[in-house]
């Protein structure tokens, strides 16, 4: 057997030994056959993607050069393809004709299952024999199994395509000649470049920045979203190749470095770290893209949460400290994108200027901009020589603050003159202008037009790094990812998203979506150390430890270095240590407890703070996602306030229980004038203090014709559902013989039914029978209200009851089918709290997991399996992250403090919380089939 010889470690090399091995299957003195052909070649590329791969995954290349190695192995597959199809048909007939590389791969770059994209090119219309050589070449590669974008066009095409159509011009930017006749190819070159001079650089740098703007708008338009696409997402590949499409246009640079040498018309355009710093993020990003590709095997351009841990342990990144290896790499990714959007900021004001010469200077309407050392250019405010940032830094802050009082835009001159000085903003620190300038833009001027804009000028001082250099504990948050599918932000955007939110509290524009939070903004009197608070909230992230706590303590530093009074730093501090205190409440927590909203309200203390705690807490949640904030999570704040409140103004329905019960009862009564005296006395006997206290007066009226109704038929069960779009819940009512299990039952068939249980209230009558209360949403946070998926549910609520059906089966089943991989690498330690202080009357069981169908079922049924009765439910997610709390009594109406049973119901609880399924690598489960994520933005 021939021994097969090591494969050659240079493109030329390795094209010779396809050639070889081509001539050495010859046939007859002539080409050897199409099929021996193919495998020769099959064989060939399979070496060589294994021999890029190698060396790259051996780490002996870094990404960029293992596509320009990847790219010049493969120029050579395609040379000795085009000879060899050359030889297999008539060359005269062929003619002139030039294979030619496009786009990426022109540039000489190659990911690993990326397109190739060639152009094959013609002096003129192709002829019949040159149309056959191309589809020949063709559907050799594409038998090869390689992707192949092609064009075939004439030289007078290419010119007229490329002059209507910026793609194609920019597909055509790096063209270079892989194969054919070099002659041609340089007539094309010539032709080609002379038309993009004719043509000017303006109206395709305009045409680029337009199509920019497109791809931010569709992928994401910051560069911190927790899922990052790499190429096609803002601070990713395509930015820096678009920063290089024009600058190449412009100036005609093959390299960055090109825009730092000393002569030319491109001189200075960037420093040389800057250079560096944009070849290092390139580089950088082209070794993720390698990882991405090969550990999916295809042409995977988004890093998920499941190849977020994969990728980063490949790129080296371990644990260090308190930070996961996989915080590590993103964080490295994020301040990467961010590198890739500062320098778009300062090269691409120079290319303008280049391509339409110096910005026009108009003379400001307003003398004051003039004397504060600004000017207006093309409309925008900008800096000038005479008052520069580096020797007057103050003036990067003032002119923010003029930008806004005037409303106008910042010029891109601006905005590099301030990237380009931010390390100056040190200086600033604790110097009293500075800090007032910096209070001004953060909190907004009293008046109407200008108060609620802050979050506009905070986002431009964190992308140009001013923010983290004037306040340092900000820099540690800058590109802090939270490893959870809860969090779409990095710390720091979500830090700025929820200034925006409160911005639109101001404005009156969340009336009807955060009514409370909208009627109170007016009313509050600490307005700086609202939003100092709200800058804070989360500036102890990452640190370990608690963040609420560490935070209070960094609030405590940084008010009085911006110069706030003892009295709003003292609140500030407070507000961080709290700004998770409603929430955790809320969602958490039996609110129809009068020790819950007591314990609440000597923890608040005053209606101040519970004013600015409320909106606080509406502008956090609402700035972790899209998907977090509902009309049932703004009910149950809404309810909280109102409680709190009652008690802070010193009313006393809170706290005199039985005052209460008594005026739920009569106002029962009122409405039920109309029936017989001893059935509405019957129905008033039935419940106890809780449930009266649980439901308003409309709703106690509803129950009551249900037992009614009900009792006459002498009905097992009967369930009652009630859509309440305002919350996006639909309420379900079942009234049947209480036994124990009964709640995981139908617990376990609203999961089978498709159902989201975001609440649960179980009561049980005087007469033996329960009246469990469930609220629930649609797999899309929505209310449950379809006629036949309700009609399916009673069905299944009543199998359920009755064991015909097979609860865990059904909910394994349904597991199966959901279970997907893209959370996979998300770690939920499963915990559960036993807390016998929180309630006077229950033990409070706290179960923290993984997220699946049918957890609420596994879990009810482990606590009524311990002999437990469940008085409330409360059910949370986080993502794939499910926080679920129990109010318990044991058999006797007592709560749970026997240290051995308390161990038991542990260990139960933590078995429950184990998926069915789980094994060496357990999938996480989407959490389709519970709430939607609903609590605070921790």
């Amino acid at each position: 057997m021939t021994p097969v010889p090591p494969f050659p470690p240079d493109p030329a090399g390795a094209a010779a030994q396809l050639a070889e091995g081509l001539a050495a299957l010859a046939h007859d003195g002539g080409p050897p056959p199409r099929d021996a052909a193919l495998a020769a070649f099959r064989r060939h590329l399979n070496r060589l993607q294994a021999h890029v791969r190698d060396i790259f995954e051996e780490g002996n290349l870094p990404g960029l050069k293992a596509a320009q190695l990847l790219a010049a192995m493969t120029d050579g597959v395609i040379a000795v393809l085009h000879d060899y199809a050359r030889a297999l048909l008539p060359q005269e007939d062929i003619g002139r004709l030039t294979v030619a590389a496009t786009g990426g791969y022109g540039r000489g770059v190659l990911a690993p299952f990326s397109d190739i994209d060639l152009l094959f090119l013609t002096p003129s219309e192709p002829s019949p024999a040159a149309l056959q050589a191309v589809e020949f070449m063709l559907y050799f590669l594409w038998d090869l199994g390689l992707k192949v974008g092609h064009a075939t066009r004439s030289v007078p095409d290419c010119l007229s395509e490329a002059g209507g159509d910026a793609t194609v011009r920019t597909s055509m930017l790096d063209a270079r000649r892989v194969a054919g006749d070099a002659a041609l190819f340089e007539e094309f070159a010539a032709a080609f470049r002379a038309a993009c001079q004719e043509a000017g650089a303006a109206a395709y740098i305009s045409a680029k920045r337009a199509e920019r703007a497109a791809r931010h708008k569709r992928y994401g338009d910051s560069p911190f979203v927790v899922e990052p696409n790499i190429k096609e997402g803002r601070g990713g590949l395509r930015d820096l190749q678009t920063l290089y499409w024009m600058s190449r246009y412009v100036f005609g640079i093959r390299t960055i470095f090109d825009l730092v040498q000393a002569d030319g018309r491109a001189a200075g355009i960037i420093t040389l770290t800057e250079a560096r710093l944009a070849k290092r993020s390139w580089d950088f990003l082209w070794s993720l893209r390698f990882h991405l590709h090969y550990i999916t095997g295809r042409a995977e351009e988004r890093l998920t949460f499941d190849l977020q841990p994969v990728v980063g342990a490949r790129m080296g990144y371990t644990r260090h400290g308190r930070q996961d290896g996989v915080e590590r790499f993103m964080r490295h990714y994020f301040l990467t994108a961010r590198e890739v959007t500062r320098l778009t900021h300062v090269l691409e004001p120079a290319l303008i200027r280049a391509a339409l010469g110096p910005p026009a200077i108009q003379a400001a309407a307003d003398s004051a901009i003039t004397q504060a050392g600004f000017a207006i250019a093309d409309g925008k405010i900008t800096w000038t020589r005479a008052h520069d940032f580096r020797d007057e830094p103050v003036l990067m802050l003032r002119i923010l603050q003029f930008a806004r009082d005037r409303d106008l835009a910042l010029h891109p001159l601006a905005m590099r003159a301030l990237i380009r000085n931010e390390r100056r903003a040190v200086q600033l620190r604790g110097n009293p202008e500075a800090n007032a300038l910096f209070l001004d833009l953060l909190c907004g001027r009293d008046s109407e037009r200008h108060r609620a804009d802050s979050a506009r000028w905070l986002k431009i001082m964190n992308e140009t790094g001013f923010l983290g250099r004037f306040l340092p504990d900000w820099a540690r948050i800058v590109g802090q990812m939270q490893f959870d599918s809860y969090h779409v932000f990095t710390v720091d955007e979500h830090t700025i998203e929820a200034i925006r939110v409160l911005n639109c509290v101001e404005r009156g524009e969340l009336e009807s979506i955060a009514p409370v939070a909208s009627s109170l903004i007016d009313q509050v009197q600490s307005r700086r150390a609202l939003y100092l608070a709200l800058l804070l909230h989360d500036i102890a992230k990452g640190r370990g430890g608690d963040h609420s706590e560490l935070g209070a303590e960094i609030a405590l530093q940084v008010g009085p270095a911006l110069g706030l009074t003892a009295e709003e730093t003292e609140t500030v501090s407070w507000l961080v240590l709290h700004h998770l205190l409603l929430s955790q409440t809320a969602f958490k927590r039996d609110i129809d407890d009068p020790k819950t909203i007591l314990d609440l309200a000597d923890t608040i203390q005053s209606p101040e703070r519970l004013r600015l705690l409320h909106v606080l807490t509406v502008a956090d949640m609402r700035a972790v996602s899209p998907k977090v904030w509902n009309g049932w999570k703004a009910t149950l704040l809404r309810e909280l306030y109102a409680r709190v409140a009652e008690v802070l103004e010193g009313a006393l329905a809170t706290t005199e229980r039985d005052v209460r019960v008594q005026r739920a009862k009569e106002a029962v009564a009122t409405l039920l004038d109309d029936w017989p005296r001893g059935v509405v006395e019957k129905f008033l006997g039935l419940g106890y203090a809780g449930y009266w206290l649980s439901f308003d007066p409309e709703t106690h009226v509803r129950h009551a014709r249900m037992i009614r109704d009900a009792d006459s038929r002498a009905a097992p069960l009967t369930v009652e559902t009630q859509p309440l779009p305002a919350r996006a819940v639909t309420e379900v009512t079942v009234y049947a013989a209480d036994h124990a299990g009964l709640f995981s039952r139908i617990a376990g068939a609203l999961a089978v039914a498709g159902a989201s249980i975001v609440d649960a209230r179980i009561h049980t009558l005087t007469n033996g029978m329960a009246l469990d209360t469930f609220w629930i949403q649609d797999a899309a946070g929505g209310t449950f209200d379809q006629p036949h998926r309700l009609a399916r549910l009673y069905v299944l609520i009543e199998q359920a009851l009755s064991g015909r059906l097979r609860l865990a089966a059904e909910i394994r089943k349904l597991g199966k089918a959901l279970l997907g991989r893209r959370m996979r690498a998300i770690h939920v330690p499963p915990r559960v709290v036993i807390d016998n202080r929180a309630s006077n009357t229950h033990t409070v069981l706290e179960v923290n997991g993984r997220d699946r169908p049918g957890l609420l079922h596994d879990v009810t049924a482990a606590i009524s399996e311990q002999g437990l009765q469940i008085a409330s439910a409360h059910v949370t997610t986080y993502g794939v992250r499910a926080v679920d709390v129990f109010y318990v009594k044991d058999v006797f109406g007592l709560k749970v403090e026997n240290e051995r049973k308390l161990a038991q119901l542990r260990q139960a609880l933590l078995a429950a919380l184990a998926s069915p399924d789980d094994d060496a690598t357990p999938a996480p489960i989407p959490a389709p089939l519970r709430k939607r994520p609903r609590a605070d933005a921790a």
